[in-house]
């Protein structure tokens, strides 16, 4: 006892915490369902119904909402409208244009000479402005202003005019970086949403391209656009993406890929049921086959829906080569997937239970590759697949010549030290090699990590049950498959159910001049043009 109260003592344990802890501020008891919840609710006083007549009263509730003594953001800009009324002008620093600000909102409206000191004058005939719109309720207003748009008052009006001012930094356009193509167009979104839907326009010249600009109920208030062509796509499956977007309700909703977790089904699917995509090209091929993009404001990603496995495993490139470049690629690929997916599990089987199907040479290669080799081959098998992802997800992480570095050192130094040290034997590391590259033929990331959950589970079915697991395991895996739906529409369409393609999709066929949209869409574009 003596002993535990000296090491107490030594580790300060007698000692009180004095340091810094966060109280709790609420009271009560937490209700157990919190979907009444609003988390737009805050300690702060209500804003008032509309904007006042009275210019000093808007200023002071301005001050207050942006806390404009301790936040130097935001700009209060008072000025003399015509030299005559009082005038505010509110915007953000840093999102709005200067110089556009300077020459054609303060310059115009501190003339003398110019006639006309309402909102409805200087929206008609002061302000040179392309977008103007006038609102007397707050929250508006303030959204418009974190927008970067600058809301304008004028004393004596009960209304505000919002002028999109909108001037921030922003990212160029630049080349794909995940997606890499030969053949077609390198532009890639960026950040930006208004730049990513200018990007699909330069493609879709066309009246029917609709873009609708949605809220998520979320402190951050993220700017969400559902993207469609009028007249192709499906009016249910519309209406359906709406409903799931007007749905959300969270904390915060920063990236697309959070976005499409909250429209999803739910459940545990380990396979991708949109497609993430950064090419604007690819995106467009979509809408002009009935589908739906959903972008937003921050992401340089936008998810295409609903979504087929084909399309997942197709390349961005395929339809610009020649009819036999495409089919051999398209080959390649496919062949590459099969390899990794069933290479580990079969070989698995045929050296542990089904030796019989195996020559003696190569029996014999493999009784002298694990001679010294002390765990087991299905361990062994495991194990590698496992340092294989390891390396592979080193290497995403870590800046581009760093990775590099890891993939060299990962794939020879520590192969090489692996079986030199008998932990690992030559022909596992051989099948794993190969399954990694047949790994790499998924163009999709998404359906790269849903394929490596399917090869660990059809290598456990090996180990388990040999030929006849493996066989078990791939019909559960073609029955769950068949069985998935991305949006209503069937995941391995248009084969299962089949239905009409005049497309290719397994093999490059000749590419003809296509009238309709794809079947499986069941949309409106389905009648030829």
């Amino acid at each position: 006892m003596r002993s535990f109260l000296y090491l107490e003592k030594l580790l300060g344990f007698d000692k009180p915490n004095n340091g810094f802890e966060i109280a709790e501020a609420e009271t009560g008891t937490p209700p157990l369902d919190a979907s009444n919840y609003d988390i737009n609710t805050t300690c702060e006083e209500k804003a008032p119904s509309s904007v006042s007549c009275d210019i000093s009263v808007n200023y002071a509730y301005l001050y207050g909402v942006y806390k404009k003594d301790i936040n130097p953001d935001i700009n209060l800009r008072k000025l003399k409208l015509h030299g005559k009324d009082d005038a505010l002008a509110v915007f953000m620093t840093g999102m709005v244009d200067g110089t556009g600000v300077n020459d054609f909102i303060l310059r115009p409206a501190m003339q003398e000479n110019a006639e006309g000191t309402d909102v409805k004058a200087a929206e008609e005939s002061t302000l040179p402005f392309n977008e103007a719109e006038r609102s007397r309720n707050w929250k508006e207003i303030i959204k418009a202003v974190n927008e970067g748009k600058l809301a304008f008052f004028i004393n004596g009006c009960d209304e505000a005019l919002i002028l999109d001012t909108r001037g921030y930094e922003k990212r160029s356009v630049e080349a794909s970086e995940n997606e890499k193509t030969v053949l077609g167009a390198k532009e890639a979104f960026t950040e930006n949403l208004r730049t990513n839907i200018t990007l699909l326009r330069r493609i879709l010249k066309t009246e029917k391209f609709v873009c609708e600009f949605k809220r998520c109920k979320a402190i951050n208030n993220p700017n969400v656009t559902i993207a469609y062509l009028s007249g192709s796509a499906n009016e249910l499956l519309i209406n359906e993406i709406r409903r799931r977007v007007a749905k959300i309700k969270t904390r915060g909703v920063l990236d697309i890929g959070t976005l499409v977790q909250l429209m999803g089904d739910g459940g545990f699917s380990i396979f991708p049921k949109e497609l993430l995509t950064e090419k604007p090209d690819r995106v467009a091929s979509h809408l002009l086959n009935g589908h739906i993009a959903v972008l937003m404001d921050g992401s340089p990603i936008a998810a295409v829906l609903p979504i087929t496995l084909f399309s997942l495993m197709s390349s961005a490139e395929d339809s610009y080569a020649r009819p036999l470049l495409g089919g051999l690629l398209r080959f390649v690929r496919y062949v590459g997937v099969t390899v990794s997916i069933l290479l580990p599990a079969y070989f698995l089987a045929l050296a542990l239970y089904h030796q019989g199907l195996l020559t003696t040479e190569v029996l014999y290669t493999i009784i002298a590759s694990r001679r010294m080799v002390f765990a087991s081959i299905g361990t062994e098998m495991v194990y590698l697949l496992f340092v294989f992802q390891l390396i592979r997800e080193a290497g995403m992480r870590v800046p581009g010549s760093i990775g590099q570095a890891i993939g060299i050192i990962g794939g020879l130094i520590l192969g090489q030290a692996a079986v030199a040290a008998n932990l690992a034997s030559t022909v596992v590391l051989i099948i794993v090699a190969l399954t990694g590259l047949g790994n790499f033929c998924v163009p999709d990331y998404s359906l790269q990590i849903a394929v490596g959950y399917v090869r660990i589970m059809f290598v456990i079915a090996a180990w388990i049950g040999g030929l006849l697991g493996l066989v078990g395991a791939t019909v559960i895996f073609l029955a769950v498959l068949s069985a998935s739906r991305s949006y209503g529409v069937p995941y391995l369409a248009p084969f299962i159910p089949k239905t009409v393609s005049d497309r290719p999709f397994l093999l490059r066929g000749k590419i003809s001049m296509h009238k309709r949209t794809a079947d499986y869409m069941n949309t409106d574009g389905d009648k030829t043009i």
